[in-house]
């Protein structure tokens, strides 16, 4: 590697403070499209286990000029991949006359990142250099609780998740599955129901993020609204369209926060389909929804998937409902 090339690599590690990366990384604990159709509509009493495939990939490019001729180009690229489990247990006793569902998200992934950069003179010399970093393992906890209640065509639930820093972490590498900090969310969903086939849910809620202890830095609040619409052609069969909208709704702070009043936002839309099978005494539901993501501002922007797998006992005429 020569001496000119060595030279531009700081300025390619720059990349991580001038490119979109609020939220310390650009990433959020809340993971926006988690929730979409029938999100607020009660369930089966009883445990239940949700398996969750998540894919994504986004970029992000920035650059300056100087004075004089030239300029720097950045550029930074991520994918992503994670299994989420989540086992879960639905309690059939009302609980202030709702329903009240209990469940711990456990997860696993990979994240492959690179970095480049381009350094360009007043006459038309260019440097450039590039690095690139995996990481992969056990990634953070989620406890979760939620309550549901039904009314008709009317369905609205509460609900609050955790978020607890148990996966691998690295503040020094450019790919990461853990977040490193505690955080808090919590929210509201609603979700129309009526005997037609149309179905419409949203669900609203914010993110607060505790210092980090390592970093001594603090992710501002994060705001972010998930919806979905669906219309079924059976009982077992439906297809929609779904999107989100995120946005940090506070500055970061704490130490490393030198870029002032740095918010990230970003939304994303795309189509969903859904079926349901019986396996026994098992429902078994399937839902994948993708989503393009568009009007991001620090933070990488790209495309992402759902594919959520998730296995119910199924009610006997006997057994007491909620």
């Amino acid at each position: 590697m020569g001496a000119k090339t060595i030279a531009v690599l700081p300025l390619v590690g720059a990349l991580y403070s001038t490119a979109a990366m609020a939220d310390e990384g650009g990433a959020s604990v809340w993971l926006p499209g988690q929730f979409a159709s029938f999100a607020s509509v009660p369930g089966d009493p009883g445990f239940s286990l949700e398996a969750l495939f998540y894919f994504r990939k986004a970029s992000a490019t920035a650059g300056t000029s100087f004075s004089r001729g030239g300029g720097l180009l950045l550029g930074y690229d991520t994918t992503e991949q994670y299994l989420f489990l989540t086992p879960s247990y639905t309690f059939a006793e009302p609980v202030l006359n709702g329903q009240l569902w209990l469940g711990v998200t456990f997860s696993a992934g990979r994240a492959d990142t690179s970095v480049w950069g381009v350094l360009t003179g007043p006459r038309g010399n260019a440097f450039s250099a590039a690095g690139s970093d995996s990481a992969a393992g056990i990634s953070d906890l989620y406890p979760m609780a939620s309550l549901k209640w039904q009314t008709g065509s009317h369905n609205v639930m509460t609900y609050i998740m955790a978020s607890a820093p148990v996966g691998i972490y690295d503040p020094n590498r450019w790919a990461g599955v853990g977040m490193g900090h505690w955080a808090i969310d919590w929210g509201m969903g609603y979700t129309y129901m009526p005997v037609s086939p149309f179905e419409f849910s949203v669900t609203a809620g914010f993110t607060y993020n505790f210092i980090n202890p390592t970093t001594k830095y603090q992710s501002g609040m994060d705001a972010h609204i998930d919806v979905g619409t669906s219309w079924s052609f059976s009982d077992s069969f439906y297809v929609g369209a779904a999107g989100y909208f995120f946005s940090q709704v506070s500055p970061d702070t704490g130490i490393g926060a030198t870029l002032g009043d740095f918010r990230s936002r970003v939304a994303g839309a795309g189509p969903q389909v859904g079926w349901t099978l019986q396996l026994g005494r098992l429902a078994t539901d399937f839902n994948v929804r993708g989503y393009k993501e568009f009007a991001a501002q620090n933070r990488p922007e790209g495309w992402n998937v759902y594919f959520t797998v998730s296995l119910s006992r199924l009610r006997r005429s006997g057994d007491k409902a909620p």
